[in-house]
Formats: structure tokens, C-alpha cells, sequence
């Protein structure tokens, strides 16, 4: 990997070509105490995948496919082998140095007090000014807003915010697009996507939501029922070259949706 400004800044003296690398992984969710481990559903089996530095890699598959749980897994949220997950070369829970390397935004944000942004953000330490005025502007946030008045738009807005106030190695992406609308989403694509290319983030982005992405994107992640289907770049992707040939107007989308169905056949 090239030296990039973000490790300079930052930093970090380890340079990584793989940021993330799962080996052989089967996951359950903890049982409760009710019941044996082996109770619990295999939800990721004999999952094995590895995901270059600076890729922009989307996460797809049907509802279910173990998305999520694997971005959690990444995140460091459950407990498993060091060797089985690993990010950045360091084991995904069990290392804390990766606490503000690797940033996780999906899920909830049940923030709904009565606070405002501008409280919010006076609790932020060690925050470049000139990254928080952009990130304030590139998402239209009032710092004036109170939490407990915003909309659902509006609070995924302030996550996002939190969420990239400081700059991070890996960034795992859960549905956080769904809620904004499409400048606001547009404008957060090319903001990460210029974080990637200055400052060699890997983004995982899981999503079902794909226009932009096409030229956006440099690694497609197919997971189904719990399995690796595909992990490539996507100009090696045939079909999707097929479907570009051909004058698909939305090839990603259709292709994604071709998957998505024959993963649905029993």
C-alpha cells in the first residue's frame, strides 16, 4: 500500500495491505442461560474472506444473510477466537488499540434528551475544527437542533456526524444512508469516498440501497444464508460486465437483485 497522508498524520508506523481478514469463522449468538450454545442458529458458517486496505467494499445480500452480524463481529461487539477475526491485523475484540482506528455506524441512535448539537459536540475532544465545520455543513446540521425534537432524518444526521468526527482506518457501515435524503447522502458517498482515497480508509458498507454506487464502489460482498458467495473487485465481476455491456441503466442494482432471487429459490 502506498504511503498515504492518513497514516503521516495519524501516526500509525504499521502499514496493513489487508484491513480485514475473517478465517474459518462459525458464529451463534450467545445462548441464554436457559439453553446450550448449540440451541442457537449458525448465523455465519465457515466464513472465510479478506478485504484489501482502501477498498470501498459493499456488503450485500437478503435480509438475514448474516450482514450485520458479521459488520458487529468486525466492530468488536461479541466475543470470538482472535484468530478468527481480525482487523487491521489485530484481533477484533480483544484489542483495544483498535478503539479509535475502526468506527461502526448502524443501528439505533436512541439519543432523544433534551440537548443540542452544539452540547453535544462540546463534549468531543480532540476534534479538528476545520473536519468538523465541513462534516457540519456536508450534512446541513443546525447546532441548534434539540435532540429530543428531531427528526429521524435529522438524528441519523448527528450520528453520522459523531460517527466521522475523527478520522479511522476501517469504517463499517450499517443501513446509515437510509434515513437522508438524497443530497445529504450523495454529498456523505463523496465525502468517504475522498477519505478513502487520501486518507486509505476501508469502508464495508452493507446497504439496499444502490444508486451511486456503481462508480462509487471497488469490492463487491456477497453473503447467503451465512456463507460467502462472492468477494471481488467489481471489474472482475463478470456478470456485472455483462450487464454494463448490455446498456443495464442500473447494472449493480440488477445484478444484486439477480442474486438476491436465486438465493430466495429453495
Amino acid at each position: 500500500m502506498s504511503t498515504s497522508p492518513f497514516y503521516r498524520e495519524s501516526g500509525y508506523k504499521r502499514r496493513v495491505s489487508t484491513a480485514i481478514s475473517v478465517d474459518h469463522l462459525d458464529f451463534r449468538y450467545p445462548a441464554k442461560i436457559s439453553e446450550s450454545v448449540n440451541d442457537q442458529p449458525l448465523v455465519l458458517s465457515d466464513l472465510t474472506l479478506s478485504v484489501p486496505a482502501g477498498a470501498r467494499c459493499l456488503l450485500v445480500g437478503a435480509n438475514g444473510a448474516g450482514k450485520t452480524t458479521l459488520l458487529y463481529l468486525l466492530a468488536g461487539r461479541y466475543l470470538v477466537a482472535p484468530e478468527r477475526v481480525r482487523v487491521l491485523g489485530c484481533a477484533a475484540f480483544h484489542d483495544t488499540s483498535l478503539t479509535t482506528r475502526r468506527s461502526f455506524l448502524g443501528g439505533l441512535f436512541p439519543l432523544d434528551v433534551d440537548i443540542t448539537v452544539r452540547e453535544i459536540l462540546d463534549r468531543q475532544l480532540d476534534v479538528e475544527p476545520a473536519r468538523k465545520q465541513r462534516l457540519l455543513q456536508l450534512l446541513d446540521i443546525d447546532l441548534g437542533w434539540r435532540m429530543h425534537r428531531v427528526s429521524d432524518g435529522q438524528r441519523r444526521r448527528v450520528q453520522v456526524l459523531l460517527g466521522l468526527l475523527r478520522p479511522c482506518e476501517v469504517l463499517l457501515l450499517d443501513e446509515v444512508t437510509t434515513d437522508l435524503d438524497v443530497i445529504a447522502r450523495a454529498d456523505l458517498l463523496a465525502f468517504l469516498r475522498e477519505e478513502s482515497e487520501q486518507r486509505g480508509m476501508t469502508i464495508v458498507y452493507a446497504t439496499h440501497i444502490f444508486d451511486g454506487l456503481d462508480a462509487w464502489a471497488t469490492h463487491l460482498l456477497h453473503l447467503s444464508h451465512g456463507k460467502l458467495r462472492l468477494l471481488d473487485e467489481l471489474p472482475k465481476i463478470g456478470e456485472l460486465s455483462e450487464l454494463r455491456q448490455a446498456g443495464e441503466s442500473s447494472p449493480l442494482l440488477r445484478l444484486v437483485e439477480r442474486w438476491l432471487r436465486r438465493d430466495a429459490r429453495p
